[in-house]
């Protein structure tokens, strides 16, 4: 059984209604003046407006940053910090989706350590202690809020960048499932594939672990069994209930085992076309799980259980198969074709998903060989 030291540095705070508790929360961990990082989106919804006024009510006043867009490049995150630069910011509350959780850390980071994203790329390299943080997610997705990581693109190539430390841990996650309600139905579907790609990729990595495979199980569970009805019924508290907790556990699986190939050829595909990673994820993952199936057949058995085991074809292939009925639920494209990805392009993106960090972690051996094996197969 492989070795691991585990610990949970975030404080969960889950429930319907829990945004109330922020004033509370905050107070309590002595924020006087915090950074509120946020995305347009969400001051469009009320969320911001809404959490500055319950931060008021406790005492506490705020100013919010929102000049950044979806997939933060380091030129976000260093107009956030000449923003918080003079500002005499105590600490930060990432609100929104991953975006804005993963900016939030950013610029703390920066704040603190100074320096570039780049400096930062791989994990322990921050030096200086980073101001107090929350995270509050308004989508079921990423997992940010249950990371060590801040992933933000080169602001050239557009490729992400895992930055990692221990000091990037939230302090306090507060999921409120209802504040999940404002998702359009395309990030409801996508950041919601993005979810289930974390449990099945946590699950298989070499680095898993007997703890990260009890969170990635429980996540694929509670996101494979309500991932349909909070696309059919949007307001369903109970299922955007399970979609948000089970994001959440799959990030907490992140940070054990990390991540394979799927992320390795999507992170190409989203920097050069702009890709949704969620979508570039719902089309590369059941061609990644049936080859890596190929080296290992019962490797994706603990996670399907009993329903595979009972299949003729097996756990990879009954899991491929329902990955890609779950994106067809999803309106997400079929292949790489109707995406819009020339074939002549497989090569380079090959060559670019070889290099990811992640595929490192995959269970089965992972090159750009085998990245434009994939991708030849998803075209």
């Amino acid at each position: 059984m492989t070795p691991f030291d585990f610990h949970l540095p975030t404080r969960l705070v889950f429930g319907a209604g829990a945004i109330d508790r922020i004033g509370e929360l905050a107070r309590d961990h002595g924020f006087q003046r915090p950074l509120v990082v946020s995305d347009h989106g969400l001051e469009e919804a009320g969320h911001v407006d809404r959490a500055l006024g319950l931060l008021r009510q406790a005492g506490i006043e705020s100013e919010v940053f929102d000049d950044f867009d979806v997939n933060p490049d380091a030129a976000m995150v260093d107009r956030g910090v000449a923003f918080a630069a003079d500002r005499g910011f105590d600490s930060v509350i990432g609100l929104g989706g991953g975006s804005s959780l993963d900016c939030a850390k950013a610029i703390n980071l920066l704040l603190t350590n100074g320096g570039a994203m780049a400096d930062y790329r791989g994990y322990g390299h921050a030096r200086r202690p980073l101001l107090p943080m929350f995270a509050v997610p308004t989508t079921a997705g990423t997992g940010s809020e249950a990371q060590s990581y801040a992933v933000i693109a080169d602001s050239a190539t557009h490729m992400k960048m895992a930055c990692g430390d221990p000091k990037l841990a939230f302090g306090v996650a507060i999921l409120d499932p209802e504040l999940t309600y404002s998702q359009p139905p395309a990030v409801t579907a996508a950041a919601g594939f993005d979810a289930i790609a974390h449990a099945v990729e946590t699950a298989v990595t070499r680095r898993r672990s007997a703890i990260s495979t009890l969170f990635s199980r429980e996540a694929f569970r509670l996101l494979d069994g309500h991932y349909q009805r909070a696309l059919d019924e949007p307001r369903d508290l109970a299922a955007r209930s399970a979609m948000q907790l089970g994001a959440y556990y799959a990030g907490v699986a992140i940070e054990q085992s990390m991540l394979g190939a799927a992320h390795a050829c999507a992170n190409p595909l989203t920097a050069r076309y702009d890709l949704t990673h969620g979508v570039a994820l719902a089309i590369l993952l059941p061609h990644i799980v049936r080859w890596n199936a190929e080296g290992g057949p019962d490797l994706y058995g603990d996670l399907v259980g009993l329903a595979a085991a009972a299949a003729e074809e097996g756990a990879g292939e009954y899991l491929a198969a329902r990955l890609t009925a779950i994106g067809r639920s999803g309106g997400f494209p079929a292949d790489l074709r109707t995406a819009g990805v020339p074939a002549g392009d497989l090569s380079v993106l090959a060559e670019a998903a070889g290099q990811q960090w992640t595929g490192t972690f995959n269970p089965r051996p992972f090159g750009s060989r085998e990245a434009l094996e994939v991708y030849r197969c998803a075209y």
